[in-house]
């Protein structure tokens, strides 16, 4: 079994917002030299996550990530007809496992704000299981949960989100998982200029009698880019993190990669409609050190063809990397959509076995 996976993409988006900084204008970076845009990891592994895609892929193995908890439980209890102080007290101390719960709002303490946890927390199928299992119980016995009870967390072996991007309990770090993923910032192989789109809203029963402008005016940042981005996968980590289920491990790969090609961050989609698919895929697998190929592009790509003279710098990046520290016994693949060459199908076969 190869020891990691590697996967490259480049993918091109029309003019989008689709990850907003502070002032809600698109992310960008300084990369030698110059302006680029980027997209953040958290931005696209959301994405990927909560897709319907990825979620229809890996159904039953897919964890929850929330602050919101204790209200969940508060609700069921008291649907359960129990009586709302028990049952705060009761989704307190069970919400309390998961991390440490926020301060009451004495200005408007039916905000219930100590249900929340006051991080978010991922928590496994098992673990959601384990908690309406006691809820249940509690119901029907009228009871708090006991301390035992209360031992709630879980060494997930099914959590394919869990397994793959990690989770830290701070309060509880025996449950911590390591992450065997590792997804860099989406970034533009050019430099990029952010543009302002001027927009207005016109009043549809406004007949222009007395007034003849428009009942909004605003404007929203935007770019174009060809966006290069880096997946590493350490398949034994992977695999060990699902208790040794290859066959869970390899239906992740799968649909992570073909998730991650397919789907695109939801910034601004309604106003852009900026969905693309990956023109080109590079999977690469073997037990050589990880690395990154984003120095192709040290240098920003200009002319008139950004996709195929991305694909022909990166490819002789790696030509030239292998030059230099010698042929690491990599196994390639790639799927390049400019020429028609490659399936992804054939792909996902390929980084799984």
């Amino acid at each position: 079994m190869s020891k990691f996976i590697q996967i490259h993409f480049l993918t091109s988006y029309p003019p989008a917002n689709l990850n907003r900084d502070d002032m809600g204008r698109p992310k960008s970076a300084k990369m030698g030299g110059v302006d680029r845009l980027r997209v953040s990891s958290q931005s696209l592994k959301r994405s990927w996550r909560t897709s319907d895609l990825f979620k229809s892929a890996m159904a039953g193995h897919i964890g929850t990530r929330t602050k919101e908890l204790g209200h969940e439980v508060y609700l069921r209890l008291t649907e359960a007809q129990v009586k709302p102080k028990d049952a705060k007290s009761w989704a307190q101390a069970i919400a309390g496992v998961f991390g440490k719960l926020k301060s009451e709002d004495k200005t408007n303490p039916e905000k219930n704000e100590d249900l929340k946890i006051e991080q978010l927390c991922h928590i496994s199928p098992e673990e959601w299981t384990a908690v309406l299992a006691l809820v249940g119980i509690l119901v029907v016995e009228k009871r708090a949960p006991t301390d035992d009870e209360l031992k709630l967390l879980r060494h997930s072996e099914t959590a394919v989100d869990i397994a793959l991007f990690g989770r830290m309990l701070a309060s509880s770090p025996l449950y911590n998982v390591d992450a065997a993923c590792q997804v860099s910032h989406a970034i533009s192989v050019h430099p990029v200029v952010i543009e302002d789109d001027y927009f207005t809203a016109v009043d549809d029963l406004n007949k222009g009698i007395d007034d003849v402008g428009a009942a909004h005016i605003g404007e929203s940042g935007f770019a174009s880019a060809l966006f290069y981005t880096y997946i590493c996968i350490d398949k034994s980590l992977l695999v060990e993190n699902l208790g040794n289920d290859f066959e869970l491990a390899n239906k992740a790969i799968g649909a992570l990669i073909e998730t991650a090609a397919k789907v695109a961050p939801e910034g601004k989609q309604n106003s852009f409609a900026s969905r693309a698919r990956a023109s080109y895929i590079r999977v690469e697998k073997g037990d050589a050190q990880p690395r990154s190929l984003s120095v192709a592009f040290l240098k920003p790509v200009t002319g008139n063809n950004y996709g195929e003279d991305a694909i022909r710098i990166l490819e002789k990046t790696v030509t030239n990397l292998e030059k230099v520290y010698g042929i690491e016994g990599l196994q390639t693949k790639t799927l390049d959509a400019f020429k028609g060459e490659g399936t992804l199908v054939d792909l996902l076969k390929f980084a799984q076995e």
